[in-house]
Parts: C-alpha cells; structure tokens; sequence
C-alpha cells in the first residue's frame, strides 16, 4: 500500500534556529530525531516527520501508513512547533487534508454503569471501529460535554492539522482514563472512574451516567510495561485500572510486586494475576490522598532479584510520589529510561492539564 504524505509551507524569517528546536523538542519524547544544518528528520511510532528550510520558508512535510497515523504525526508536528513560534501559520497539503474529526476520535454510548467498590464505577460505553483502542497504549482521553447538554458538540480538524473545539460553555472537559476492558468485535470498552463528589468533570459526570448518554474518546496513549521478567507495579486508586490491565497481560511466568493505595479494605479488588506477582494492598485509614507515604515507602522496601533478571518499574500516582519515585528508580536503582516509567496521574490542587505528568522524563 502506498504511504499517504501532507505536506505544509510556512512564512518564516529565521526557520533553521527553529528547526533545531524543534528536533529537540521531538527528542524529549523519547522519539528517533536526526538533524543537519537546516533540516531534521524525526521517526515517530505513528510515521516520519522532515523539516527543511528554505529562504523565508519552513516545509514540513509528514508520511505515514494510514490516515489516521498521518493525522497524528501532522498534529505532533503543528503542536510542537506552535509552541515554538506562535506566528506560524500552518495550512497542510496532500493526503488527509479534508478530514473532518480526528480520526483518533470516536462517539461513544452508555450502555450502563455499576459500583465496583464503593468508591469506583465502571461505565460501559459502545462505539464503532474499536480495533484501534485495543493496542497503542492503556489510556484514552474522554471528552465530557457539558451537564444537561443533550446534543453534544465535538472537535473538527482545522486546517494546521489541529482540533477545532467548541467555543464557551459547549467545550467539553478533556480528561484521561483507563480502559480497563475492551471487546472489539461487541464494540464496548469498560472504563473505571475514581468517584470524588462533583470535584471534577469525570466523577461527576460517571455518578449520573445513565444508558442513551453520549460521551467522546480520543486515543489510545500512553505508555505501558516493557517487556521483563520482575515487574514492580505502583499507584493509588486512580491507577488501580491500569495497573489491573497490565496485570492480566502479563505473562504467566512472571514475577514481581504490585503495591496499590486505597482508602480501605472495602476499596479493594480482585484482580487477576500471574502467581509469582504479590498484590499489596494500602490502606490510608482515614488520611486524604496525596497525603502519606505509605506508596513510596513499600517501594522502598522492595527487595530487588539480584539473578541479573530484566527488570521493569511502573508508577501511576499523585505528582509528589511521581517524583519521588522515580529519582528512586533512576538514582538508586540506575534504570534508564527502557525500563521505568513513572506517571504524574494527578497533582493535589490541580486539575489535569495544569500540570505536567511526566515531568522531563
């Protein structure tokens, strides 16, 4: 099949200074970037990226397999660079240049919603054409459109490759989640919500999701295990789907630890896993989340294989314990950046999008 290419022409007096910066920004991604005076190329997972300058001109141009890796790879480019030069305007040519949504995007349904714990719900949604969600990474953004909005209004593709959202009170709230289950062939995904009140939009729209509600996803993304034989799993109730998913993928044979912090034992789970990977359970017994260091100091206790095993450290936790734990995998443990990741999964004080998850990592 032939690879679909776009291609963008930008006024700009000094493009090769930017054209640096903006390999080096695609570098911090952990993304294959080479650069030659006055061009780069970067090779991300969805398809590959060049820049050139000519006199007064950056030409970006993308290629990829399919119109949706096309419309991501466009969309990584644009984002980086109007962060890097705000006046630039940015009109994409070729393939994939008439798209209305993005293609990442899907509208999906209540099907219903029940209590796993008393302080977690599962909402089970349907959609068309969900073979993407089911690899790429564990995490999908949800757009929850205002309450009481009945015909919801969604992001369309402007012509520098970037959503359109709705203006005013129709914008919805972008938040991220977990897929906790997904069945392609039915068209259903389940996702877990940390139920907290009417604190943010997702709680808050989960407690009163009824079957007939509409609601958008973006994805998939995010960052999963690689490939070890000791895993070492950390996170609190917010990363209790993921670190779920991740353990009923892993393979039978392996080993390591999975410690999760929770309100109680009454927000426990039963949770599948291999039998060489001991699940520890929390409690904060009364104390807020984000709070103690319960999480943290379990992962310090860890007795580490010294067979010469690979080895695979995962966190999804508050931005405290983020950082924490990994200058502890980095420093202490020397891993490099192929065997931890470590997940900034929300920041007291803060709502999403105020801070950064990952941190430079």
């Amino acid at each position: 099949m032939a690879r679909l290419k776009a291609e963008a022409r930008i006024r700009l007096d000094a493009p090769g200074p930017i054209i640096s910066r903006l390999c080096a920004a695609l570098a911090r991604h952990e993304v294959e970037v080479s650069e030659a005076a006055g061009s780069g190329r970067a090779v991300l997972g969805a398809g590959v990226a060049t820049m050139r300058a000519e006199p007064g001109l950056m030409v970006l141009a993308a290629e990829a397999e399919d119109e949706a890796a096309l419309v991501t790879v466009k969309m990584a480019l644009a984002t980086h660079l109007l962060e890097l030069a705000a006046e630039a305007q940015i009109v994409w040519t070729g393939d994939a240049a008439a798209v209305a949504r993005p293609p990442n995007f899907r509208e999906m349904r209540v099907l219903g919603a029940s209590a796993v714990t008393p302080h977690m719900r599962r909402v089970t949604l349907a959609g068309p054409d969900l073979a993407r969600y089911a690899s790429g990474g564990l995490h999908v953004k949800l757009l929850i459109p205002p309450a009481g909005m009945v015909a919801p209004e969604w992001p369309v593709m402007g012509p520098n490759g970037l959503p359109v959202w709705p203006a005013g009170p129709a914008r919805p709230a972008l938040r991220t989640y977990t897929i906790r289950r997904i069945d392609v062939a039915a068209g259903r995904v389940d996702i877990d919500f940390a139920l907290h009140g009417d604190e943010g939009p997702g709680s808050a729209w989960a407690e009163r999701a009824q079957p007939g509600d509409l609601v958008g996803m973006l994805g998939p993304g995010g960052g999963t295990v690689g490939a070890a034989d000791w895993y070492l799993l950390a996170g609190d109730e917010t990363a209790l789907p993921a670190i779920g998913r991740i353990l009923e993928t892993l393979p039978s044979d392996a080993r390591g630890h999975a410690f999760v912090e929770v309100a109680d034992a009454a927000e426990e789970q039963a949770l599948v896993r291999p039998p060489g990977v001991e699940l520890v359970w929390l409690h904060r017994r009364g104390a807020a989340a984000g709070t103690t260091t319960r999480l943290q100091d379990a992962v310090r206790r860890v007795a580490w294989p010294r067979d010469g095993g690979r080895v695979f450290a995962w966190a999804g936790v508050e931005f405290d314990s983020f950082r924490t734990l990994r200058a502890h995998w980095r420093e202490d443990h020397g891993l490099d950046k192929s065997r931890h990741l470590a997940v900034a999964y929300w920041r007291r004080g803060k709502a999403e999008g105020e801070f950064d998850k990952r941190g430079d990592a």
